[in-house]
């Protein structure tokens, strides 16, 4: 018998929650057969089995376990039964052929005044119980029952009935305590400011539209807005180096590479992969990254190394509709770009008013380390950078890169 326990999966974690078993008690389970579902503050992992065998269970779902605690245990000297030997120890059970009673069909005696009243008022005989001799309905069993219907019936039909006012409790999942903890401890340890602008999307609405089916053809993945504001923001980063900063104690701690974490939308709560040196990246390995973290998101499959640290972070309010926001830092790091709706507005270009594709930045900050001018120049960069895109192959104008001016 192999006993399976919680394993660490963080130097902070202590404990966790178990969603859900993938295999039930009683099981013969193969060797690194996913068994259940932990989830911890941080992230959603599985717990395998170590060998093939019979399962176990000894926890049970919703139980907060700590790490080392026994989940469960595997009988390894079983032997799996074969289908056919299952098939013999479980065969059909022969149809029994029971009386069928047609309840319709049975006799049931009233008086003739009573008959009538019930063919009257669209009554069910057997629904009615009779006082007379060996149960025969009466006239007055027929009026009692017209008198409880009619009121069933007025019943249904009030209309100042109070409306529906159910109440249920839901115990906050551990990801939604980590998530609850860090926005309080954000809005409370950091300076955090937010500086605002607007993008005009023209350019790379575009672009796409010219080559998203190139892109996908060739890449195998579809030309979203995300890979052009990494991009974007890699390069505003290396030039503004204190946004790509954070504070540990009285020590500000600087990165020379962007480490960008994304903010996703997950059935448990809001999680935040992180790409790995995104400067380094093109366009599509961008993509292929976000739609890689975005599904293990999804299915809740991220691991905590998945999920740490990330140097910035950009969240996009913009899918679900938000015009404009405040995003909160997600601390330690140092500031935090919210994307929003595209929208048409009308704008002043070398002065006439056209419609274009519009979006509003915000980029929150912790003014401990990051001042107004690095802050609104960062932005400022940002928008430069998603107005020009070809910018972004030299982060700046390729003409006058060229001519070097």
């Amino acid at each position: 018998m192999i006993d399976l326990k919680v394993p660490p999966v963080g130097e902070s974690i202590t404990e966790v929650t178990l969603i859900k078993w993938l295999k039930s008690n009683g099981d013969y389970v193969n060797r690194d057969e996913a068994l259940c579902e932990f989830e911890s503050e941080k992230a959603t992992f599985e717990l395998n089995a170590e060998k093939a065998g019979i399962l176990s269970t000894i926890a049970k779902e919703g139980d907060i376990l700590q790490i080392g605690d026994l989940a469960c245990r595997i009988d390894e000297t079983a032997i799996k039964l074969e289908e056919t030997e299952t098939v013999k120890t479980s065969a059909p059970i022969e149809k029994q052929d029971l009386p069928i009673i047609n309840v319709a069909e049975q006799e049931v005696k009233a008086t003739p005044v009573a008959q009538a009243i019930m063919a009257d008022k669209h009554l069910n005989p057997i629904e009615i119980n009779g006082s007379g001799t060996l149960g025969k309905i009466l006239k007055n069993d027929v009026l009692n029952a017209v008198v409880v219907t009619e009121k069933k019936e007025d019943e249904k039909d009030t209309t100042d009935a109070p409306p529906n006012r159910i109440s249920r409790n839901e115990n906050m999942s551990n990801l939604r305590k980590t998530i609850s903890r860090r926005l309080v401890e954000a809005k409370n340890t950091t300076a955090m400011l937010t500086t605002f602008n607007e993008v005009d999307m023209t350019a790379i609405l575009d672009i796409r539209k010219q080559y998203k089916d190139k892109f996908k053809e060739v890449h195998g993945i579809g030309l979203g807005f995300m890979s052009f504001f990494t991009k974007a923001c890699c390069t505003a980063l290396l030039e503004w180096k204190s946004v790509n900063a954070y504070l540990d104690g009285e020590t500000i701690i600087h990165h020379e590479y962007c480490d960008i974490s994304i903010a996703v939308s997950a059935p448990k709560g809001l999680v935040v992969p992180v790409i790995r040196n995104a400067e380094t990246l093109a366009m599509h390995q961008i993509e292929q990254k976000i739609a890689e973290l975005a599904k293990k998101a999804r299915e809740n499959k991220l691991s905590p190394v998945e999920m740490s640290g990330g140097t910035f972070t950009i969240t996009n309010g913009g899918v679900f509709g938000s015009l404009l926001s405040t995003p909160i830092i997600n601390i330690p790091q140092s500031a935090i770009l919210g994307m929003h709706k595209i929208q048409e507005r009308p704008v002043v270009i070398n002065g006439k008013i056209e419609i274009r594709q519009m979006m509003y930045l915000a980029l929150s900050y912790d003014h401990r380390i990051i001042d107004g001018r690095e802050s609104v120049s960062f932005l400022v960069r940002v928008k430069e950078l998603l107005e020009n895109p070809s910018y972004l192959l030299f982060g700046e104008d390729p003409v006058m890169k060229l001519l070097g001016l």
